[in-house]
């Protein structure tokens, strides 16, 4: 691709010589999704084994990817992100967010989805679906954590806009609550806890701020950080925009031992039952052999 020499400066421009096209940001979106082997991903986007190569090789030689081996004979290698493609997250998330605000949506912003939204329908397509291997996010007090219990019979994940938020906006469906809902998961915890079941709020609120809310309110469960759109990028999760930051929309998932989701409640309208429809799931799900 040739460029005009006032493009050499523009962080814009280089951006797009790295995305290159429609096919690079599908690859992108799916090695987030955790589809990282050629297979999976030519399956996942339709690609010809060619054209995908062809991408892969682009992606690598921008130290977006790095083929990591996995295989010797024959030679196979998975796609991982760099650190550098991991800091492209934020922008997969902002395109989702657009194209589910302005192309499917009617413009208006909303920290909630009816049951007719493309939002909707990605949610609730995740049940049957694994998480992505080795997701972690930052918890309270700095380390990482894994987003799914790895000694819990089943782990129950809600994600909410933020907590001791001025949105500064008019007020939007779905966005105040947050406080209640952890409250409610906290006054539940020991019934959550005597079925083997974990429990993770998640939030794109930075670790300093759910650690303060976390203290103050005695949360007993692990908050964890999306501030850069891991888990947000890796379930395509609903987001919106409120007081200046992306934030995750009010969803609850189900997920069993082996990060397969069995259940997925969104949108979230009424707090209180879904608090206690989540218990309810979870510990069937806990229950099955």
């Amino acid at each position: 691709m040739r460029m005009h020499n006032a493009d050499e400066t523009c962080g814009i421009a280089q951006a797009a010589m790295v995305l290159g096209d429609w096919w690079n940001v599908l690859v992108l979106r799916e090695v987030a999704r955790g589809h990282v082997r050629f297979d999976a991903l030519a399956a996942e986007i339709g690609l010809s084994r060619k054209v995908l190569t062809e991408r892969l090789g682009r992606l690598v030689a921008h130290g977006v990817l790095h083929r990591s081996l996995y295989q010797r004979r024959p030679v196979r290698y998975e796609y991982l992100l760099t650190d550098a493609g991991v800091a492209l997250l934020p922008l997969l998330v902002a395109m989702q967010d657009w194209g589910d605000r302005w192309v499917l949506g009617d413009g208006s912003v909303t920290a909630t989805a009816t049951a007719e939204s493309a939002e909707h329908a990605r949610v609730h397509a995740l049940t049957g679906t694994r998480l992505p291997d080795g997701l972690e996010l930052p918890g309270v007090y700095g380390a990482q954590l894994p987003v799914v219990s790895t000694d819990s019979a089943a782990t129950v994940l809600f994600t909410y806009p933020g907590t001791g938020v001025e949105w500064g906006e008019p007020p939007m469906p779905g966005a105040p609550g947050c406080t209640l809902e952890n409250r409610l998961f906290r006054d539940a915890w020991p019934d959550f806890h005597r079925a083997g079941v974990d429990v993770r709020g998640i939030s794109t609120q930075l670790p300093h701020e759910q650690t303060e809310f976390a203290r103050a309110e005695e949360v007993p469960y692990p908050l964890l950080s999306d501030a850069h759109h891991q888990l947000a990028a890796a379930l395509r999760l609903p987001t919106f925009r409120g007081a200046g930051r992306l934030r995750h929309k009010r969803l609850i998932l189900i997920v069993d031992a082996e990060r397969t989701v069995r259940h997925a409640l969104f949108p979230v309208d009424d707090i209180p039952h879904a608090v206690t429809e989540s218990l309810t799931l979870a510990m069937a799900c806990a229950r099955r052999p």
